[in-house]
């Protein structure tokens, strides 16, 4: 991390007013608007976006290792004593006893496993840490906002999922108790902000429901120039069927834009009503220091950050990024959290992998690592009853700054699993297993 920040950056803080800042974003709206009137307001509709299947991302984070060690307590073996009150010494004869069989926890931990087909011998500490009854939201960093310890993908609506599979998706989501969606302006071009609108305004429901979506990274408005943020924000207004959005991510950073000019930009929309709070994807610990020394300056602060994070992608978010959001209070939403759908277990051999795109990504998993992680999952899953992605999800959850892990499903009965993360307690000894396995 370089000691001194640019002489552009510290010029300024310092230079620009904030009604310069408003005066040149309502200049940017202005040619926003006009831009867009040459444009056909209807350019993304369900029967263009539906051809670009492929343009789909998958959407799916820091573990606190000092936290870890130091909560690891060596386990303590109980022996139960018999009495022997017999009044006259009985002759017994001693029948030599078959080999015990390994127990399928001794095969998960030597890497040799098979999936479970059924309860294995569950570790009676566990019944005292069972799964919480009562779940509690959590705040979005310094926003107004809590929402449920999961954020619903929303990458494969209109891509994997079609319209009706992707409402059956967002009820099932919404009867567990969800309330924070994530999606972004490019997901197929658009098809998915398009039917998370239908579903709300059908449902009736968007009050009660949190929507984060991102820009720059959709073809006809790249970037987070000033005009482009104005009209991606305006066209995901529209798609959505809303008139604000609850949490505006810029999807990636944008060296060719100085980012004083994009936060400019967000806090014109943030005034006028359109965008509530702002965050950031993908930005490097750099960058979220300098948007907060811009901040200091006026300007609107992050609130949240996505970084993709699980147990299969640590060491990119568990170095700076880790550390500048725990200072800077930001909540972290991380991305990929179940590793393309790997860590669910449903690619464990090459024969499992298919050509599709979020196939291809987990291919890179399956190898010795990613087998003795599944086996460490397989294990601590049937200890507390539930599906493994529940507990790659319950891993994230347990670290420090981690609010919403993002995990998507390509079906009603795959919600589940993601919803019961939060409810679940790992102990510190299957915090540690997980931990070591995964390095």
């Amino acid at each position: 991390m370089p000691q001194l920040l640019p002489l552009r950056l510290l010029e300024s803080v310092g230079l620009r007013s904030s009604e310069s800042r408003r005066a040149a974003a309502a200049a940017a709206a202005s040619v926003a608007a006009s831009a867009s009137a040459d444009a056909d307001a209807s350019a993304v509709d369900a029967a263009s976006v539906a051809s670009a299947p492929s343009a789909a991302p998958a959407v799916g984070g820091v573990a606190d290792g000092s936290a870890a060690a130091a909560a690891a307590a060596p386990a303590t073996d109980v022996a139960a004593a018999g009495s022997a009150a017999a009044s006259a010494p009985t002759r017994t004869v001693a029948r030599p006893k078959a080999p015990a069989a390994p127990s399928r926890r001794e095969l998960a931990r030597s890497g040799t496993a098979e999936p479970p087909t059924g309860v294995i011998d569950v570790d009676p500490a566990i019944e005292s840490t069972g799964p919480l009854s009562i779940i509690a939201k959590r705040r979005i960093g310094e926003s107004d906002m809590a929402v449920y310890p999961l954020s619903l993908g929303a990458s494969v609506f209109g891509w994997t999922a079609d319209g009706d599979t992707s409402f059956a998706i967002l009820d099932r989501f919404a009867e567990l108790g969800g309330d924070f969606i994530d999606t972004a302006d490019s997901y197929v071009g658009g098809r998915s902000e398009l039917l998370i609108g239908s579903w709300m305004r059908e449902r009736g429901n968007r009050d009660r429901v949190v929507v984060a979506t991102k820009v720059g990274r959709h073809q006809e408005n790249p970037g987070l120039g000033s005009v482009s943020i104005v009209r991606a924000v305006e066209a995901s207004l529209e798609r959505l069927k809303t008139d604000h959005i609850d949490l505006l991510y810029f999807h990636d950073d944008d060296p060719e834009t100085p980012l004083e000019d994009s936060l400019a930009t967000a806090e014109w929309l943030i005034e006028s009503g359109k965008v509530r709070y702002l965050a950031a994807s993908n930005f490097s610990a750099d960058r979220l220091i300098e948007a907060r020394i811009l901040a200091s300056a006026g300007l609107p602060k992050f609130v949240a950050i996505q970084n993709q994070y699980n147990l299969m992608h640590r060491t990119e978010f568990e170095s700076a990024p880790r550390i500048v959001a725990a200072a800077q209070g930001l909540a972290v939403m991380p991305y990929y959290a179940l590793a393309n759908g790997f860590l669910t277990g449903k690619y464990r051999t090459k024969s499992d992998l298919t050509a599709g795109a979020r196939s291809v990504r987990a291919s890179a998993y399956v190898n010795r690592r990613g087998q003795r992680v599944l086996a460490v999952l397989d294990r601590i899953a049937a200890e507390h009853r539930v599906a493994p992605a529940s507990i790659a999800l319950a891993w994230l959850l347990a670290k420090r700054t981690i609010v919403a892990p993002v995990a998507s499903a390509s079906r009603p009965d795959q919600v589940d699993a993601l919803m019961a993360a939060a409810g679940i307690r790992l102990t510190r000894s299957q915090m540690l297993d997980l931990d070591r396995v995964s390095e």
